[in-house]
């Protein structure tokens, strides 16, 4: 079966709710310019978020660009989580930029890979 790279709306986290509870009980690691934070949960399925800080990125363009960026790096390697996660089990991420300068896709790519290569291994222990 071919693979598919897509980011659904179902796949976002955007509640303001579910993030607040994410960021008090998850866990977080850093991997480069990346702060990552996870949180296991009981429902099927992954689904991420992500930021980057207006007092980095004054202008909103940059800002949305980083976003995009970061949504992009995900979407394309998200499959390495999503191998490894339990049937029935999923997981909420949510990936902050904290560096003050415009990130290289490459370099982002690489990190995020880390990144997620690191949740997974933390998955399949539990």
């Amino acid at each position: 079966m071919k693979t598919r790279y897509t980011l659904k709306k179902t796949e976002r986290l955007k509640s303001r709710k579910a993030i607040d509870h994410l960021f008090a009980k998850g866990q977080r690691f850093n991997v480069g310019a990346l702060r990552v934070y996870f949180l296991p949960v009981d429902r099927e399925g992954i689904r991420a978020g992500v930021s980057a800080s207006s007092k980095n990125f004054s202008k909103a363009v940059d800002r949305n660009r980083v976003k995009r960026l970061l949504r992009e790096t995900y979407r394309l390697q998200k499959n390495l989580i999503a191998e490894k996660l339990p049937t029935g089990k999923g997981v909420d991420l949510f990936f902050v930029y904290t560096e003050k300068q415009l990130p290289e896709f490459l370099s982002l790519k690489t990190q995020m890979e880390k990144a997620l290569l690191k949740i997974s291994t933390h998955l399949a222990k539990d």
